[in-house]
């Protein structure tokens, strides 16, 4: 391997890199405003000098300088600490002096690098430069009389988003970042821009003036706003959570989060569920644990187990369905369901239902195949992947379902199932394409299943896949793309309905044949509550949602930022949250709440800890490790068929309005203005496009 000198120490490097990345790589610190190992290079700040040997008798910036073997590097010379000395009074010269009422205090790359490479002092008297603050919509606030003209901004949007909102006006010191004729920011990773800004020019509207980062506790944790698993952390004060912050994490979600993640939070402490409730004279009234425990009892005791089901929602833990499905199978109950979307899932065979290329490898692939799925709205964690793909593999991209505005382009064959039946034969254009090409890709979505046939879409997916190359013994590139943090963990524990159980669609059509009257909905909020008829609703959840107003009695549970619990991503990878806060009120861990009902019942768990739960359910997942993806054996379709039954209706958007998913985001006052202000204005905009 080539090597270099660095403050006359030598080290190895791999070929390509600059010399700000072998610094980097080996623990050196280099000052930086511009640079970003995940945006391109642009060389603006000229903060990360060093000198160089043989080379110029001037000192160079680091981020463009290409290592070479042999060179000598020096990055404490007088010569770089004076350059970055004058670099710093520069920066300073326009920057204003409002630290103390500025969102990014105590935690700005500004002031800190100030203080370890700025002079303290300046010989500057001229008036500072303002700059008008621009519109960004209702997520960020902006300040750009303290830009510094970095551009990180402009190149997230650009490369990582994919939505190239964010620009620049005129030049040198009369430059401006804006957005297109000052819209508000519409890609669904906007915030990020946030944490990208090394000063406060870019800060997160809804957090303005509401705390500092030393008043804050930070709590390690997981997302459950879609099925990506992003790491996170939380940030608390007191009871409350401030806000939720993206953590680096290169296998999962880099160090991005999506603006539902970030900034639907506040939807946490409104509309919350604290105490039980029983309906007494057709109307909800607060009550004790012990009345709701005992209300249930009696419904249960006149129940046979076979009118009693159990369905588990999008944000639910998997030891809250582990517990509920013991509970059941102890009640005598083989009703059970986790696809609340009534998605046709093969729970038989995992590779079905796993992202197996994972979530890494995406960025591989040279052909994809999107069927019944938007990765921009059902995961951007995923889209930003597949347009890395793009921009490196020059990916072609083909979709079959309702027309989608994506961050890369996309061949649309049509929203017509029945295309998958023309590539069986393998004269398709697409069929060729994935057989010809190294590391091809298959996404289905939840939409594609969540319909009658959509046992014959799956297995005519596997079939393609199986004879266009896509299922090798080194890739396998057949994935299922899901939304809802809860689904993959719930599918792995076997929350399906047992020997001679319903489904969900078995269960509603049961209701109205008055073959089943009690309901357990566990985190159960998106299905029309319409179709349980008249049957005995017993409700957990945290938030008073569609779930809660149907319900016959509530029983307050918990939010992913208020207990320790586990997920599985949608490419199967255990991952555990923690507890940032503790609920409102009465409000108890949905585990918990499960375990004590079962006592008063009569049908105790055998388990009365956290960790005694965890025990049980791993004897279950036997082969799950902790922050590991999970393996799958790939099983060919048993009978394949040159024609599947597959019907003529197009596949329906699974996710309509992104920033409103879930009963915390519905709960958000930050996410209703997103609807307001990005999609209600987007909207109208394209209607009038239309119409001229």
């Amino acid at each position: 391997m080539p090597s270099l000198k660095i403050d006359g120490v030598d080290y190895e490097f791999e070929a390509g890199m600059s010399v700000i990345q072998v610094c980097d790589m080996h623990g050196i610190e280099i000052p930086r405003f511009c640079y970003h190992e995940k945006l391109e290079i642009a060389g603006n700040c000229r903060m990360c000098l060093v000198e160089v040997k043989p080379g110029p008798p001037k000192p160079q910036a680091s981020c463009a300088l290409p290592a070479a073997d042999g060179q000598e590097i020096t990055t404490k010379s007088d010569m770089v600490e004076k350059a970055r000395e004058g670099v710093m009074e520069f920066l300073l010269i326009n920057h204003p002096l409002d630290c103390p009422i500025c969102d990014q205090g105590g935690e700005c790359d500004l002031q800190d690098q100030a203080y370890h490479y700025g002079g303290g002092r300046s010989r500057y008297d001229e008036h500072k430069r303002a700059v008008e603050d621009k519109y960004m919509g209702p997520l960020i606030k902006t300040h750009m009389t303290r830009c510094i003209h970095c551009t990180r901004c402009i190149r997230f949007a650009e490369d990582i988003a994919g939505v190239p909102e964010i620009g620049a006006l005129y030049r040198g010191e009369d430059m401006q970042i804006t957005t297109y004729l000052e819209q508000a920011a519409s890609s669904e990773m906007s915030g990020n821009v946030i944490d990208l800004c090394p000063v406060g020019a870019l800060t997160s509207k809804p957090y303005a003036f509401v705390s500092r980062p030393w008043e804050l506790k930070k709590t390690e944790s997981v997302d459950v706003m879609d099925a990506v698993g992003s790491s996170i952390r939380i940030d608390s004060r007191g009871e409350a959570v401030l806000r939720v912050m993206p953590r680096l994490n290169e296998a999962v979600n880099e160090e991005w989060i999506s603006d539902k993640s970030r900034f639907s939070c506040d939807g946490l402490r409104n509309q919350r569920l604290d105490r039980p409730y029983v309906k007494r004279d057709g109307k909800l009234q607060p009550a004790s644990w012990a009345e709701a425990f005992a209300a249930i009892q009696e419904r249960l005791a006149e129940t046979s187990p076979d009118r009693v089901g159990a369905l588990v929602g999008n944000l639910v833990d998997m030891e809250s369905t582990f517990a509920l499905k013991q509970w059941m199978e102890q009640l005598g109950s083989p009703h059970m369901d986790c696809r609340q979307d009534g998605a046709k899932i093969d729970t038989t065979d995992r590779a079905s239902y796993l992202l197996n290329t994972g979530l890494h490898a995406l960025e591989q692939a040279d052909v994809v195949l999107l069927v019944g799925v938007n990765p921009r709205k059902e995961a951007p964690g995923v889209n930003t992947r597949l347009r890395r793909a793009y921009l490196n593999n020059g990916t072609a991209f083909f979709s079959i379902g309702p027309e989608m505005e994506l961050t890369y382009p996309v061949k649309d064959l049509g929203n017509d199932p029945n295309i998958l039946n023309s590539m069986l034969g393998g004269d398709h254009e697409v069929a060729k394409a994935l057989s010809e090409a190294k590391n091809p890709v298959i996404m289905l979505g939840n939409a594609a299943l969540a319909r009658e046939d959509g046992t014959s879409i799956l297995n005519a997916c596997k079939a393609i896949a199986d004879s266009c190359n896509v299922i090798r013994d080194d890739w396998n590139g057949f994935n299922m793309l899901h939304y809802a943090a809860g689904r993959v963990g719930a599918l792995e524990l076997g929350f399906v309905p047992g020997k001679g159980g319903n489904d969900i669609a078995a269960m509603i059509g049961a209701v109205g044949t008055n073959d089943m009257d009690t309901f357990f909905l566990l985190g159960i909020d998106e299905i029309d509550m319409s179709y349980f008829g008249d049957a005995f609703i017993i409700y957990q959840g945290h938030h008073g949602d569609i779930g809660a107003h149907r319900a016959d009695v509530i029983l307050p549970g918990a939010t992913y930022t208020e207990k320790d619990a586990l997920y599985m991503n949608t490419e199967g990878r255990l991952q555990e949250g923690f507890r940032a806060v503790f609920p409102p009120g009465e409000a108890r861990e949905d585990w918990r709440i499960i375990r004590a009902l079962s006592e008063v019942v009569g049908t105790a768990l055998p388990y009365n800890t956290q960790s005694a739960l965890r025990e049980a359910m791993a004897v279950q997942l036997k082969d799950v490790v902790l922050d590991k993806p999970l393996k799958a054996a790939w099983k060919a379709v048993s009978s394949p068929s040159k024609t599947y039954r597959i019907k003529k209706e197009g596949f329906e958007e699974a996710v309509l309005n992104f920033y409103q998913t879930d009963p915390i985001s519905r709960a958000s006052k930050t996410m209703a203005e997103c609807v307001t202000h990005i999609l209600q204005k987007k909207q109208k905009i394209n209607n009038e496009a239309e119409a001229a």
